[in-house]
């Protein structure tokens, strides 16, 4: 509540926020309404007091004092001012669980910006300050709605066996900070959002838990999302636009703002240094303890040991945002120079110009759902739904690079993947079904296996070679279908099977079959230029007679047929139609 700073005892809450630099925390979710609260209200000492540390009704001492002054005992008037179970519950000696004697009463999510964007809200003017402190707010409080509406459960019953979606909504404290733990302060714009676990239940009303395993399973995909919204949010207030930046080779990339110098990255990122030259160290105990290179899960364990072990006290000197700011400023300018710091949002501004000009923000859905399937079944082999919509979202954020996105786009990618290109694979799970993403090529169908476990190739790395080939795969079979209906022009077809969902690029059980020798596309496109040079010569050859030797008298009109009826002698072609959704 007071940033990294250190609150002295007796101190009030708003004059240590005030000396620690940091503004007062505020009320958000749509659950305020059923405790009295407001979104955008302070955070008050008391009310965090009473909801986020005893579970109690954040207006209790209110509550209790009129209950005492109607004649309840203090017990009563106590209980009345609790949000489901009491946390004495826990303290209680009957208590065997370990777990349940401490009791858990709120949830941290940090919402962080890009980099990229950290460097430009420090260093820019105080108009492009306001607006990524104005696209931090509507991206975050996006996300929160979405967690409410899809995400948040709330569990009752022994074990929490009956779970439903809450009745009202999240009641959440957000409180914002400016800047990282590094040894020398560097800027980190970052919300936390301390969400209470208290909920109601939908069918009668009662205060319960959140399921917190429910919101846990859930928050690379809430951190896709709020990535996505902050994207789009900065591309239409700055005209900004993104590009992928590989952090560490062979590893997933991160969206950054385009135009910002990359050393800038560097002087930002000063505890990423600070883990990375740890790191080695415990890679190498590692290898000699278990004879092998660290795994994907171990690297990832051997680096939160780093962050651990590296991380700093917390700063003693309190300074205002105003003095942070220009003391970051005074610091890039002296190791980068005036002319990499003044000129930021121009560059950025520029760089946006050269990306929108050489990438076309149009979301494909088919060539998305393969790409999203391909990904995903590297990475993880069986899958649940909440993973692939983490990897449409990134579909999403690389391929629109800050456009904004249709509601409701990641779903459909989502739903194109369960429908065509997955089969169950155990309780709860499933898998690639590699059938459907090679109908006719039976020796080909096992082309994603072996890049599951080819170990010397990084596995994000290998992810992409699948999706690569899938892609490919769709745009052969696109250009074969276009250059084959430009010659067919009488084709038999065979109803298909009926699906919910066709699948959108190879001949299967939901595509038309064409019922006559296949042509070579070499072959069917060196036709194709014959007939159009051909009728090019037809043309120049009718004009160079028109003009020597006039025009010809036109024939009368004839008289339109009967409504219903077809000319003797012609024959009715069906065109193309155009739709389906891309």
């Amino acid at each position: 509540m007071v940033g990294d700073g250190h609150r002295a005892a007796g101190t009030p809450l708003r004059a240590a926020q005030d000396e620690a630099g940091v503004p007062p925390g505020v009320w958000k979710g749509r659950g305020l309404a059923t405790v009295g609260l407001t979104a955008g209200d302070v955070v008050t000492e008391r009310q965090a007091e009473l909801l986020l540390g005893e579970g109690r009704h954040p207006d209790a001492d209110r509550i209790e004092r009129e209950r005492l002054e109607a004649g309840d005992d203090p017990a009563t008037a106590r209980r009345a001012t609790v949000l489901g179970r009491p946390i004495e519950h826990n303290r209680s000696p009957k208590t065997e669980k370990a777990k349940e004697r401490t009791p858990w009463l709120a949830m941290d999510l940090v919402f962080r910006a890009p980099s990229t964007a950290h460097i430009a809200w420090a260093l820019g003017d105080d108009e492009t300050r306001l607006a990524l402190e104005l696209c931090q707010d509507i991206a975050r409080d996006k996300t929160l709605a979405w967690m409410e509406d899809a995400v948040a459960q709330i569990r009752w019953g022994s074990g929490g066996k009956h779970r439903k979606p809450i009745r009202d909504g999240l009641i959440v404290a957000v409180f914002r900070h400016y800047e990282s733990r590094a040894a020398e302060s560097r800027p980190l714009l970052h919300d936390h959002a301390v969400v209470s676990i208290r909920a109601r239940r939908p069918h009668d009303g009662k205060w319960g838990n959140l399921s917190a395993d429910s919101v846990l399973a859930h928050i690379v995909v809430a951190d896709t999302l709020y990535t996505l919204y902050f994207m789009e949010e900065v591309s239409a207030r700055l005209g900004w636009a993104w590009e992928p930046r590989e952090v560490t080779p062979g590893r997933r990339p991160v969206m950054e703002i385009a135009g910002i110098d990359q050393r800038l990255i560097g002087w930002q990122s000063t505890r990423r240094q600070q883990i990375e030259d740890a790191l080695p160290v415990l890679t190498a105990k590692y290898e000699e303890r278990h004879g092998h290179p660290p795994g994907e899960q171990a690297a990832y364990a051997l680096a939160c040991q780093a962050a651990d072990q590296t991380r700093p006290p917390k700063r003693t000197e309190l300074l205002s945002l105003t003095e942070l700011r220009k003391r970051w400023r005074t610091a890039a300018i002296g190791a980068y120079g005036a002319d990499v710091v003044d000129r930021l949002a121009q560059r950025a501004r520029a760089a946006a110009a050269a990306v929108w000009a050489r990438v076309r923000p149009v979301v494909d859905v088919a060539r998305a759902a393969v790409d999203t399937v391909a990904v995903v079944y590297v990475m993880r082999g069986a899958f649940k739904r909440h993973h692939l919509l983490a990897e449409a979202r990134r579909h999403l954020a690389y391929t629109l690079r800050g456009r904004p996105h249709q509601p409701g786009l990641d779903d459909q990618i989502v739903q194109t993947v369960v429908d065509d290109y997955t089969r169950p694979a155990g309780r709860r799970m499933m898998t690639a079904d590699l059938r459907a993403l090679y109908p006719r090529d039976t020796e080909d169908q096992a082309v994603l296996r072996p890049l599951t476990r080819k170990r010397s190739v990084p596995q994000y790395e290998r992810a992409r070679l699948a999706a690569g080939a899938l892609a490919t795969r769709v745009h052969a079979a696109r250009r074969a279908e276009r250059l084959s209906s430009r010659i067919r022009s009488r084709v038999v077809a065979v109803p298909a099977a009926l699906r919910s969902h066709p699948r959108p690029f190879h001949s299967g059980r939901g595509a038309v079959r064409v019922l006559e020798q296949e042509t070579g596309v070499d072959t069917v496109e060196q036709t194709r230029r014959t007939l159009e040079a051909a009728a090019a010569k037809l043309q120049d050859g009718i004009r160079e007679r028109a003009v020597a030797h006039g025009p010809r008298p036109q024939p009368a009109p004839a008289t339109a047929p009967p409504p219903h009826t077809q000319q003797p002698g012609t024959q009715h072609t069906p065109g193309r139609t155009t739709g389906g959704v891309a």
